[in-house]
């Protein structure tokens, strides 16, 4: 094997090998096994605990082949992360010493944690510890290797001892029956009478950054934050957009290649990588899946990303606005309904005009959006979406939908005449080369500043921070798309079989009509876009704080609790988790910023002013002319004191804040008086950095970590 050859990687061969997948469970499931536990995954039967012990015991036997000691209940509670609790297989020694190895379909089944604590919002009280964990079978069991060897994880979904929803994954499975039932109600109607099911499938694209570890551990701001709280622009950073699909680094294409190879054995179909726009920035794209798999494979995805990272003396960060001045992170939602037996319900066909059901689809969640715009928004609600969203690099705030010009051309004839009667056509892209191939180009262009864009056959939402769950934006798609479907559903069956034809075709008009305002094909960017969606009436929510209240609408709780997501007090209890965790999350900025300003970067000024100083009696001495050093020195010192008192505003501003009870009232004060006091603090530092020497300054610059990989 020569130098630049590698071993022969057979990605067929290792794909999903670390997954107890339906390819294992057919192979090692007696049939009748395999069947009941088919139908609990298909049909939602429930699984009697005589199949759930074969099926364990079978588990248990491929996780040990592959190396496993420990299983563990993984599931998603409110802190943003997965958790988990290891179990091995040990179970009592029997006469002779030996220990057994066992796993029970009770404890395959049912786990317990502590629920209080985990953040609940009030649900839990201190003293009030039970919670659950119980097995998702539709979610396949995984090996996670590590450090710590391999364990086998079991994708749960995680509730109190009373029944509330503790979790990302309760509300979403919740959110998927009741879509999937509306949508059989309405396919019903348009004479479908085969698909059983309607299933969202997601593919969530990740961003993030890759920075050298060794530097990441000189930058507090980093370990504590995830994001640089001080630091100057370099003189270059995107403007030549050189990075953007850019050749992969050495060091980062060995990375990649190591982190493709750990998804493909967990079964991740990862499917695209390439650099981002912003130096040290990159993507991976994932092909679409069940969105309950999509979910748990995002946060495969994200914990791969950063182990992986380690071991090649990586960092991986994965807040949305880690470097300021360059563009941030998000995550992209691409969403559609395809039925059990493969039907995309978002598939226009080549003539939409005359595509009935699809219009009828397409103006539900026209409808759905416009009527929950806010709670759309607040499901991509973040802090550090905070930094990113309006910024001409995401979506703005504004909830909007761009349709393209083909479909946008439909709906107008619809609302204008009441039929549409044609459908635009995409043509011939001719190159000018006569060696290249004329291709046939789409309908319509892309819109990258829509947050809620169609592309194709799916709807693309952008909003979604990098480090978020893509749970709870496709909890709150798919629960008000299912009110819309039923609400159509509802009225369609009242006009009768024999008046379904002129019913749908009005229904669809008056849809497109009464909800044309959340179409915008334009710039998002754009200011006039901003007057002009407050002339429509479209919500705009800046910042967490500001969207945080569409949870507990009565709007909100009428629509969650009768699709059965959410009772009332469980989106009470997911406001107050919000609204402490905005507090929580400043806080620890501010205190960050205050220790590395006053421990490190404020005594490196002052030492850079020390130096001029003594350069400028030296000048002197010598009968020199020193006005330079003199100019620089006050320049520097002005600096010098506008830091020194920012620093104690902002020290008394977060003491403030702190002594605050919990709650709305104390995120607002975070908000309006801490995070100011933080960039009043920024700019002085930032701007004495550039003066500084660079050997006296502690930090690794933004060109040190953007550009040293």
């Amino acid at each position: 094997m020569t130098e630049m050859q590698s071993p022969v990687f057979d990605l067929q061969e290792v794909f999903g090998e670390d997954v107890f997948n339906d390819t294992a469970m057919k192979k090692r499931l007696p049939k009748k096994a395999y069947q009941k536990l088919r139908e609990t995954i298909d049909g939602g039967q429930e699984l009697d605990f005589e199949t759930a012990d074969i099926i364990a015991h079978t588990m248990k036997e491929w996780a040990m082949e592959k190396g496993a000691t420990h299983f563990t209940h993984w599931f998603q509670p409110l802190t943003g992360v997965t958790a988990e609790k290891h179990d091995s297989f040990i179970s009592a020694p029997d006469n002779e010493g030996k220990v057994l190895m066992r796993l029970s379909g009770k404890e395959l089944i049912k786990g317990e944690s502590d629920a209080s604590s985990f953040p609940s919002g009030g649900l839990r009280a201190t003293f009030e510890a039970r919670g659950y964990t119980i097995w998702d079978s539709t979610s396949p069991a995984f090996i996670k290797r590590d450090e710590g060897g391999a364990t086998l994880c079991i994708p749960t979904a995680f509730c109190s001892y009373t029944g509330e929803a503790l979790d990302q994954k309760t509300p979403l499975l919740r959110s998927m029956e009741a879509v999937s039932r509306e949508a059989i109600h309405l396919l019903r109607l348009f004479g479908n009478t085969t698909s059983e099911k309607v299933i969202p499938h997601v593919g969530a694209e990740q961003e993030y950054f890759i920075i050298d570890r060794e530097k990441y551990l000189k930058r507090m701001d980093l370990v504590f934050t995830g994001r640089t709280l001080f630091g100057a622009m370099p003189p270059k950073g995107q403007e030549l957009d050189d990075h953007y699909f850019g050749t992969l680094k050495p060091r980062i294409a060995a990375y990649m290649s190591d982190v493709n190879k750990e998804l493909w054995r967990l079964g991740v179909p990862a499917k695209t990588q390439h650099n981002e726009a912003a130096p040290a920035q990159h993507e991976l794209a994932p092909i679409y899946e069940k969105v309950n798999v999509a979910v748990d494979h995002n946060q495969l995805i994200m914990q791969t990303l950063k182990r992986v990272a380690t071991r090649h003396g990586l960092r991986c960060l994965l807040h949305e606005k880690p470097f300021a001045g360059v563009n941030g992170s998000g995550k992209h939602d691409n969403w559609s309904l395809v039925t059990d037996d493969g039907i995309n319900l978002l598939e226009p066909g080549k003539t939409p005009h005359e595509n009935i059901q699809f219009l009828m689809v397409l103006t539900c969640i026209l409808k759905a959006v416009d009527e929950h715009a806010d709670l759309l928004r607040e499901s991509a609600a973040d802090v550090g979406n905070d930094l990113r969203l309006g910024g001409n690099e995401a979506p703005p705030a504004i909830i909007s939908v761009f349709l393209g010009e083909q479909l946008e051309d439909v709906v107008f004839q619809l609302v204008s005449t009441g039929h549409a009667s044609n459908t635009k056509k995409g043509g011939k892209l001719n190159t000018g080369v006569p060696y290249l191939n004329d291709i046939s180009k789409d309908a319509t262009d892309r819109n990258r500043t829509s947050p809620f864009a169609f592309t194709g056959n799916k709807f693309e939402f952008r909003m979604v921070g990098s480090r978020d769950s893509v749970a709870g934006p496709n909890v709150v798609l798919n629960s008000i798309v299912a009110e819309a479907f039923h609400e159509a559903a509802e009225e369609l069956e009242k006009a009768g079989p024999e008046n379904f034809d002129n019913a749908v075709h009005d229904l669809i008009k008056r849809y497109a009509s009464e909800h044309q305002r959340i179409i915008f094909n334009g710039n998002g960017y754009s200011e006039s876009w901003v007057t002009e969606a407050k002339r429509r009436g479209l919500p705009n929510l800046p910042t967490m704080v500001d969207a945080i209240p569409a949870l507990t609408t009565d709007k909100a709780a009428a629509l969650f609790e009768k699709f059965g997501v959410f009772t009332k007090k469980e989106l009470v209890s997911r406001m107050e988790v919000k609204y402490e965790t905005y507090s929580k999350d400043i806080n620890i900025e501010a205190r960050t910023m205050l220790e590395l300003a006053g421990k490190q970067l404020i005594p490196a000024i002052i030492n850079c002013t020390e130096k001029l100083a003594r350069a400028v009696m030296t000048v002197e001495q010598a009968g020199a002319d020193a006005s330079v050093q003199k100019r620089r020195l006050q320049k520097l010192s002005a600096l010098l004191a506008e830091a020194e008192a920012a620093h104690e505003t902002l020290e008394s501003e977060t003491i403030a804040a702190e002594r605050m009870p919990a709650g709305r009232n104390q995120a607002v004060t975070f908000r309006d008086r801490v995070v100011p006091a933080m960039e009043a603090l920024r700019r002085p530092v930032d701007e004495a950095e550039m003066m500084v020497d660079k050997e006296l300054w502690p930090i690794p610059s933004y060109a040190d970590l953007m550009f040293e990989v």
